[in-house]
């Protein structure tokens, strides 16, 4: 089974518990999630929403129904707003982006996904909440969703963040290139050093400067192929004196 990116659905609406419980819940079934808070709710009554929640019915009874969006997102180490708004300070990513960075951070701490009304979207004190802010990229004749149409997007991008991960895994690494061989760095140790000298950086006694430099190279672990072409590099330099 895939790692999943720790995310909470916080829907911060006031609309009819059909839209809101319902098919928000049977999309969160669909992709794999089942961490959701609603805030500002009108009613906590979530008969008319089994209905719709098409074998999610027990989600419904796991939403933490809070007062405020604070609440919702208290437990989270980054929260998304979903909003087409532009805000200074805050990235506008896409929501294949927002999965990778969601899966990503999983160890930090959940992400919260921050969805609002589905009449007027997230207030402006909502949007100065969330810490980035994240668009589906709809066509302009129809730019807006309705709530789990969104929801449906977001929790998509989830789930094959996840798979995509997982089959990444599987694949065997690349193995790494040969490294470079000590004789291969003394060489460029060498070549640094007449460098140096001819261009007059090593005008008196040389005392560390050269070992320095090549200790970071040695540090750097190079590649078979970065230390010829280091090689390379010094000789034209050598030619150009």
């Amino acid at each position: 089974m895939p790692a999943r990116p720790r995310a909470t659905f916080a829907l911060d609406s006031e609309g009819r518990p059909e839209d809101v419980g319902g098919a928000v819940a049977r999309a969160m079934k669909n992709f794999g999630l089942a961490d959701w808070a609603i805030a500002e709710l009108g009613t906590h009554d979530f008969e008319a929403a089994r209905r719709v929640a098409v074998h999610a019915e027990e989600l419904l009874d796991t939403p933490r129904v809070v007062r405020t969006l604070d609440e919702a997102v208290a437990d989270c180490a980054w929260v998304v707003g979903t909003s087409s708004r532009r805000v200074r300070g805050k990235r506008r990513l896409s929501p294949p982006e927002v999965a990778r960075e969601a899966l990503a951070r999983s160890a930090e701490g959940r992400t919260a996904l921050v969805f609002g009304d589905e009449r007027s979207g997230l207030t402006n004190a909502d949007v100065d909440r969330c810490h980035d802010l994240s668009a589906i990229p709809t066509a302009d004749a129809q730019p807006s969703m309705n709530l789990a149409q969104a929801v449906v997007v977001y929790a998509w991008e989830l789930r094959r963040a996840a798979l995509e991960a997982a089959q990444a895994a599987l694949r065997p690494a690349p193995p790494p290139p040969a490294g470079a061989t000590d004789a291969e760095l003394a060489a460029i140790e060498e070549g640094l050093r007449a460098a140096l000298r001819g261009a007059g950086f090593l005008a008196g006694p040389e005392r560390h400067a050269v070992r320095d430099l090549a200790a970071a190279l040695r540090r750097a672990r190079l590649s078979r192929r970065e230390a010829r072409l280091w090689l390379a590099a010094m000789r034209t330099l050598g030619r150009g004196r």
